[in-house]
């Protein structure tokens, strides 16, 4: 009866960036210039791995999609974020905040199982080589996509339902400038145990599950390499593997601290740095990671330089 008459919460005040003061506006053109280097770098790999025959392989299949996703994933946050740093007072409906965590979620889980999939797709290509025709075709390959994108579909709805169906009253100021899980369960006015078993077993299935696949995947590439009498050989079958190698570390590094470490969202601080380095900086790595680091991708970067502005 108590709950019934309290005012519930159509609302949350995001203050994030309270504490930034004078700092808010260099933060609001290094935040946008890191937006705009993260479009244009993965909009070029999308263009470069559709434009080039070379690069219609698996692992180019996937990349594309990935950086579809990190497009998608850092649009859902970047845009509303930059607003609010120009903000006195930032607001975000409670409609618009499940809006944010939903998609949040998804982009997120299905950016996971891309990774799980390029993974795959490596130690196919490195220790079942003569089966990777059968293994990695296009039917098999669409089939990995497809999951990757379900998976977030059922990630982002049960996270949704575990956390919106929990009453909201009275307090609405979140400190975090987005709707992230752990600070949107503090606004609560109800016990949050379930909500927090939720969260934590979606981790498990979807980001550790994961994690511990693709390390399974590297075991299996370690023991070919070793198996590889030459030094030569050994590096270029591990050059094949240490971009995603290094996208898979900051990715799984940054959110298994973020939401599996002991109390996670006890340290506001923690984890509004942390998900400001995972939405906003990560994503602009990617590309680079992907393109500077391999001798197809630049190929097919010069060439389509050359034929479109140095031609005569």
């Amino acid at each position: 009866m108590e709950d019934s008459n309290r005012t519930a919460v159509t609302e949350f005040v995001l203050l994030g960036f309270s504490g930034f003061g004078s700092l808010r506006g260099p933060l609001f053109w290094g935040v946008l210039c890191i937006y705009l280097v993260t479009l244009l770098g993965n909009s070029l790999t999308i263009l470069l791995t559709l434009a080039n025959p070379a690069l219609h392989s698996p692992m180019y299949f996937f990349l594309r999609h990935f950086s579809m996703v990190e497009i998608l994933y850092t649009t859902t946050i970047v845009p509303r974020m930059l607003a609010d740093l120009l903000s006195s007072c930032p607001t975000i409906p409670l409609a618009s905040c499940f809006t944010q965590l939903y998609f949040f979620a998804l982009f997120g889980i299905a950016e996971c199982c891309l990774l799980t999939a390029m993974a795959y797709d490596r130690y196919a290509a490195i220790c079942r080589p003569l089966h990777y025709g059968t293994l990695m075709n296009r039917g098999a390959c669409a089939r990995m996509v497809g999951a990757s994108y379900l998976m977030g579909v059922i990630a982002g709805t049960t996270h949704s339902i575990f956390i919106f169906t929990l009453p909201f009253h009275s307090a609405n100021t979140i400190h975090h400038f987005l709707c992230d899980i752990p600070p949107v369960l503090r606004m609560a006015s109800a016990s949050t145990f379930w909500g927090e078993v939720g969260n934590l077993g979606i981790t498990i299935a979807f980001i550790l599950t994961p994690f511990l696949l693709i390390i399974a995947s590297y075991a299996c590439i370690l023991a070919t390499i070793l198996g590889v009498t030459t030094s030569q050989g050994r590096r270029k079958v591990f050059s094949t593997c240490s971009s995603h190698l290094f996208v898979v570390m900051l990715f799984f590094g940054t959110r298994t601290v973020a939401y599996m470490r002991p109390w996670a969202g006890s340290s506001q601080a923690a984890d509004q740095i942390l998900a400001l380095f995972y939405t906003v900086v990560t994503p602009m790595f990617n590309p680079f990671v992907y393109t500077l680091r391999n001798k197809e991708v630049t190929g097919a970067m010069r060439r389509l330089v050359k034929k479109y502005l140095w031609s005569p």
